[in-house]
């Protein structure tokens, strides 16, 4: 386990021989020390905090957002996700600005409101951000990795040919 805590990227965590007590216990280390422990996340000269549900910032529910996927819309139902699991100290690193070559960095207007990606075109990977208009922070919604039918349509970069705003919100 404490193998993952030296990991840097763009290399995996190990947790394929892990059971699910252990692997979470893993990840939750990486968490702890990337977003629980640092004093303040800054991307942009504004704070990146988790979103809040209920009107309550919980680190728990921005946990399960990095190593879960949603895979029923209308129970809102999430199960384990390995491709964002073992990238999970991807993160912090892409909010520090750890990478410049082949990355993307823009924001959108969706029908949710205005999201802000990083995208990591040599890795395929996204970071969402929520920048608030009226504050001087944003919320970490989400990262993950892009598989099967999104990196083939290239959805990402399909925003930010098409939709990507002249300015990062």
């Amino acid at each position: 386990m404490a193998l993952n805590l030296i990991k840097k990227y763009n290399q995996l965590l190990e947790l394929g021989s892990f059971n699910e007590y252990q692997r979470i216990e893993s990840l939750r280390k990486i968490f702890k020390r990337d977003f629980e422990e640092f004093d303040q996340i800054v991307f942009n000269q504004k704070k990146v905090t988790p979103t809040p549900v209920d009107g309550v910032i919980k680190m728990e529910t921005l946990f399960t957002h990095l190593i879960t996927v949603m895979v029923d819309k209308v129970t809102r139902k999430r199960e384990y996700d390995n491709h964002r699991s073992v990238r999970l100290h991807w993160v912090k690193y892409h909010l520090d600005n750890g990478k410049n070559e082949n990355m993307y960095l823009f924001s959108v207007k969706e029908p949710e409101g205005y999201r802000t990606y990083f995208y990591d075109n040599d890795e395929k990977y996204v970071v969402v951000l929520e920048p608030l208009r009226n504050k001087n922070e944003y919320y970490l919604l989400t990262a993950y990795y892009l598989t099967g039918k999104d990196v083939k349509r290239d959805k990402i970069m399909a925003k930010y040919t098409k939709r990507r705003l002249n300015e990062i919100l």
